[in-house]
């Protein structure tokens, strides 16, 4: 395991991380969620309200400060942001079409978009082969089952998952 693969990892850690713990900080403070309450023809929000601008802002901010910590530039953070981001959008979309609540349990489907979109867009940055982008993502997997469940304990989230 590389010291790219674990830099790579921590940013994408951060950037899942920073919008659970501005929402903690700042609680319904500047809550607006990014689909602005629209809902699509089959009647379902386009994301639900767990996903605010607030959360998106937090891990653009955060990660890129946390990127130029390690040597790398904010760009490189706010790109490995996005990608999370994305990746965490398009799980959000897929689980209100599939009629699955905000905030519900989709083992997979929560980590997988999340950590392979911003690991495999910059595994050339990271200097990483396709097996540590494959690698980087069951530790992630792992990683966030386990964190999730500790945050759960200490009452950060909401829900252990």
């Amino acid at each position: 395991m590389t010291v790219e693969l674990l830099q790579l990892l921590l940013l994408i850690i951060i950037a899942n991380g920073a919008p659970i713990l501005i929402r903690v900080l700042l609680n319904d403070e500047f809550n607006l969620a990014v689909d602005f309450g629209y809902k699509l023809p089959d009647n379902k929000r386009i994301f639900g309200p767990s996903k605010t601008w607030r959360g998106i802002f937090a891990a653009f901010v955060v990660t890129s400060a946390a990127a130029w910590l390690l040597g790398y530039s904010p760009g490189t953070g706010l790109l490995v942001a996005v990608y999370a981001i994305l990746g965490d959008l398009l799980s959000s979309f897929i689980k209100r079409r599939l009629a699955m609540a905000p905030s519900s349990a989709a083992p997979l489907l929560d980590q997988v978009p999340e950590s392979f979109f911003p690991a495999f867009i910059m595994m050339q940055i990271f200097n990483l082969e396709i097996s540590s982008v494959i690698l980087l993502v069951f530790i992630f997997i792992i990683l966030e089952l386990t964190i999730s469940h500790v945050l759960y304990f200490w009452g950060i989230r909401k829900r252990p998952y």
